[in-house]
């Protein structure tokens, strides 16, 4: 049996190209049009109308399915898609599965099928394991925003909007080392994240490489991204190891609460040891001292993952994934350096 996927790879184009063909849509070069067309005489190929009827039929809603509904990372991003959602004519079903969970596929396909939507835009999770052919019996595009991975071309069956996640901790690393610190901590979530802390510590241990720094398990804590996980792991850290000078944190959340720690160890954040987190929430610019950040573009994310699929939707574009630059932005936290 061969399906529309194996039409577009015989032929060159993407599954959209395919799907116009078929459809009878203008926009096509002709040169394709017949490629494809004999491709599918050949192949004595028919069309699933079953499927292509029941998406037609589909109710007019787009789902976005959340893994870490209490992230305030998030909120602004729901915000923004939400109403770029219904600007469009669409209604957004939101779903959400815990930080416990790992079956994000069964959970994907599961609320397209109970929901029928048009298509789903997955906010976070951990997709390290997705193939190309988990999603060929997926019939809606899928969007991965804010995941932590890297696609590249080779994925076409579903799309991406992401940032480089381990480029974005090295560079953040590298700044304090080129302040002149050495004893860096690394405070990380929880010891089964294999997604973004896994790909934010490799980034660390390649800046301290680099740099001839030996990696020292003891500066290695999890603050379960939050405040008093953070707030405890950083405060017995201090306790144990005088000579850190500075920490990197890889959430905001739980910079706040390593900051908190250091103050509460007679130490001053900013002076006596620096601190870095990520993400770019607004408790990291309104914190006192303000905290140095690496800033995800939430509100870029937000607007390239629904025109994305707005376009899959409307068969104007193919599967793409998308990588968007970071920043980050000195405040206070790292107001010093050190003189070797």
């Amino acid at each position: 049996m061969i399906n529309i996927r194996d039409i577009a790879r015989i032929a060159g184009v993407g599954v959209s190209t395919v799907s116009r063909v078929i459809n009878n849509h203008p926009d096509v070069k002709e040169q394709t049009r017949e490629r494809v067309l004999e491709i599918i005489r050949e192949n004595n190929y028919i069309p699933n109308n079953s499927a292509r009827n029941l998406k037609k039929n589909n109710t007019n809603n787009i789902g976005v399915l959340i893994k870490g509904v209490f992230n305030p990372f998030f909120s602004e991003m729901l915000d923004s898609i939400s109403k770029r959602i219904s600007k469009a004519g669409y209604s957004m079903i939101l779903e959400h599965h815990d930080y416990l969970s790992d079956d994000e596929m069964n959970n994907l396909i599961s609320m397209i099928k109970e929901k029928r939507l048009q298509g789903v835009i997955c906010l976070g999770g951990n997709f390290t394991e997705a193939r190309n052919d988990d999603f060929n019996d997926i019939q809606v595009p899928v969007v991965l925003t804010s995941i932590n991975h890297k696609y590249g071309k080779e994925f076409s069956n579903f799309s991406s909007v992401s940032i480089d996640n381990e480029k974005s901790a090295y560079l953040a690393t590298k700044y304090l080392i080129e302040c002149g610190h050495k004893n860096i901590a690394i405070l990380l979530g929880d010891e089964n994240d294999f997604g973004i802390g896994y790909l934010r510590e490799a980034g660390y241990l390649k800046a301290l490489r680099e740099n001839n720094i030996e990696f020292n398990s003891n500066y290695k804590i999890l603050g379960n991204y939050d405040y008093r996980g953070a707030y405890e792991e950083t405060n017995n850290l201090l306790t144990n190891n005088k000579d850190i000078t500075a920490i990197f944190a890889i959430s905001d959340i739980m910079a706040v609460g390593c900051a908190k720690a250091i103050k509460d160890n007679g130490r001053e954040v900013g002076k006596d040891v620096a601190v870095i987190g990520f993400d770019g929430m607004d408790i990291s610019e309104f914190y006192n001292p303000t905290i140095t950040t690496v800033i995800q573009p939430k509100l870029e994310m937000a607007k390239i993952s629904v025109d994305l699929l707005l376009d899959l939707i409307a068969d104007k574009t193919d599967n793409k994934h998308v990588i968007l630059n970071t920043e980050l932005i000195h405040r206070e936290s790292t107001n010093f350096k050190i003189e070797n």
